[in-house]
């Protein structure tokens, strides 16, 4: 049974930062791509950043690139998104999820977390 477990949201002001983990179990991590998504109260979810099965790609939404980054550490299976210069507009909860790349290069998930709050005050 595969698992993903976020952890590290809390309460943070505008400009600060946060570090999220997602420990993966189940399955082997190595072998697998992985992704941070957010939802705000309201909206649809949206992606954050990908991470390939190696941590030599990764990729980023426009309105986080330059202020997340996403890493991996597969001899611990956790994923990672360090998150700087937060802003109100961050404010989410924040789920990882597992998957793998298809042939036209789209990440394609099966797995994903119950998601951690992110929430930055003004």
């Amino acid at each position: 049974q595969v698992q993903l477990v976020e952890s590290g949201g809390g309460l943070v002001q505008a400009g600060g930062s946060l570090r999220l983990s997602c420990a993966a179990s189940g399955r082997t991590f190595s072998s697998y791509a992985m992704g941070w998504f957010r939802q705000a109260p309201g909206k649809e979810r949206e992606f954050v950043a990908a991470i390939n099965w190696n941590g030599d790609s990764t990729y980023y939404a426009d309105s986080v690139k330059g202020r997340f980054t996403i890493s991996r550490d597969n001899a611990k299976n956790t994923l990672y998104l360090r998150m700087n210069s937060l802003k109100p507009e961050d404010t989410a909860v924040y789920y990882c999820a597992s998957g793998v790349q298809d042939a036209s290069g789209e990440y394609e998930y099966d797995y994903w977390g119950q998601g951690t709050q992110v929430t930055v005050s003004s």
